[in-house]
């Protein structure tokens, strides 16, 4: 078995928590037997002093068989 990496943006306006999983629900969808993710840069944009836009880059593992 082999594991293999993919990096994606996930994107929320609620939280950067969502951004994660928003990513995750994504690559699940074309990729299977998703193992772990490791998030590796969080954003947000800013607007009249409060955050909007959470962003999460976030590399997703998974079992290559």
């Amino acid at each position: 078995m082999h594991v293999k990496i993919v990096e994606l943006l996930g994107e929320s306006d609620i939280s950067w928590k969502d951004a994660v999983q928003r990513a995750v629900n994504e690559a699940s969808r074309e990729i299977p037997n998703i193992t772990g993710v490791e998030i590796y840069n969080l954003t947000a944009g800013v607007e009249n002093g409060r955050l909007t836009e959470f962003k999460a880059n976030v590399k997703v593992a998974y079992a290559d068989k």
